[in-house]
């Protein structure tokens, strides 16, 4: 046992202390700051004079309805009555006093018109506001000309009562559906993110080690079982590390903006409410899955003996967990489809899918616990057939390109 935390404890630690793992740490937690703050960064380089938009209305009676309506719908515009002639108006916007300007008239019907002058006309989301703001303003105007009642009009646009009812009573809500499917996709995306950065990791660890010889001494004094999993838990240790500080720095940015937010973070991220057990589900799915593609990733790493050869031999895991999470993002809209309760029960697939199936539906147990098993079973087995190709594929030397090298690696290992 003490050999297995040594090994640990050197993978973790040669890994900690590489600078790519600090770089993308500290990118990562610089990334997840200016996203906490990026309304103040903006705050900070932008000019309030160049936010003013100049308004020229030559009918004298839409400027006040279309500033009402317009900042209201979009709180960073700001709508200025221009007293001036148009020619001086432009003048200004060429000068960058304002951003922007508008002239409104009224056509023969006698409904508004508009015309957007700017410097470049790049900024699609303001013409945008303006045209539906400015859209609103003509219907109303014309409604009046018409005789029609505000009130009836106002009950016509009014959105359409739509209410879901499930029959089944055990079907969950469309609150707990919500709450399900932000936990979910933290979940998929995290364990996405974790095989496909983790599980390069680790087979790139094994392939250096091997270029370096120092397998041969390690395969003859440790068990390739213990060797295996030292590696993967080692690496797994590494990514919680990352995973956390990510996580607690969020957590610390979004705690400090608590004001601007309500509920707190699991609100904020629409999860508040949800149940203790679909989070317990959420962990062991996420642990069993990372340990399935892991345990697949240090065989693979195995078979090699260049650096440069990992990526080839890792691509059918990769498309692996590439479909799986393909699956579940179709699987979210339609959880309750053939092709994804079938796949749920595929141990590549079923850590993203049975896991989305149990937040979005009202799942038997004894499906789950079938899941779980053929998850089990599989990772022991992969467990067993992967300690024999590893103390084999340690071995092997040269190039290895092929999934065929399993059977030399096999072989090799019987003869030790």
């Amino acid at each position: 046992m003490n050999k297995f935390w040594i090994i640990l404890s050197h993978t973790y630690m040669s890994r900690f202390k590489t600078k790519s793992f600090l770089i993308s740490t500290i990118i990562s937690l610089l990334f997840i700051f200016a996203i906490a703050n990026f309304q103040s960064i903006m705050d900070i380089f932008s000019d309030d004079s160049a936010d003013e938009i100049a308004v020229l209305d030559e009918s004298g009676q839409l400027f006040e309805p279309l500033k009402e309506s317009t900042e209201n719908a979009n709180d960073d515009m700001k709508l200025v009555a221009f007293d001036g002639s148009e020619q001086e108006a432009k003048d200004a916007v060429q000068d960058e006093t304002y951003q922007a300007l508008i002239t409104l008239t009224l056509n023969e019907d006698q409904l508004p018109e508009a015309t957007y002058y700017a410097n470049t006309i790049t900024e699609t989301g303001e013409q945008s506001t303006i045209e539906q703001q400015l859209q609103q303003l003509k219907i109303s105007v014309a409604t009046q000309q018409a005789g029609i009642d505000q009130a009836k009009l106002a009950e016509i646009y009014a959105p359409v009562t739509f209410d879901t009812v499930a029959l089944d009573k055990s079907a969950k809500t469309g609150e707990e559906l919500s709450q399900a499917r932000g936990i979910v996709y933290v979940m998929l995306f995290l364990l996405y993110i974790t095989v496909m950065v983790y599980g390069q990791m680790i087979a790139q660890d094994v392939a250096t080690e091997k270029s370096s010889r120092v397998m041969e001494i390690l395969i003859s004094s440790v068990s390739p079982v213990t060797q295996m999993f030292a590696k993967i838990i080692g690496i797994a240790l590494l990514g919680m590390t990352q995973i956390i500080l990510i996580i607690g720095v969020g957590y610390a940015m979004i705690s400090a903006k608590q004001d601007e937010l309500t509920g707190g973070i699991f609100s904020y991220f629409g999860i508040e409410g949800a149940s203790i057990s679909l989070f317990i589900y959420a962990i062991v799915f996420f642990v069993l899955g990372y340990l399935l593609y892991a345990t697949l990733a240090a065989m693979l790493g195995s078979l090699v003996s260049r650096i440069e050869d990992v990526q080839q031999l890792m691509m059918p895991m990769m498309f692996l967990i590439v479909a799986a999470f393909m699956i579940a993002m179709y699987g979210l809209n339609v959880p309750d489809a053939s092709f994804v309760k079938i796949s749920s029960y595929i141990p590549f697939f079923s850590p993203m899918l049975m896991f989305l199936r149990v937040g979005m539906l009202d799942v038997p147990a004894w499906e789950v616990a079938l899941s779980l098993g053929i998850l089990v079973v599989t990772i022991i087995l992969f467990a067993i057939i992967g300690a024999r190709v590893y103390k084999g594929g340690v071995l092997m030397y040269g190039k290895s390109s092929s999934l065929k090298d399993f059977k030399r690696a096999i072989q090799l290992s019987k003869k030790e």
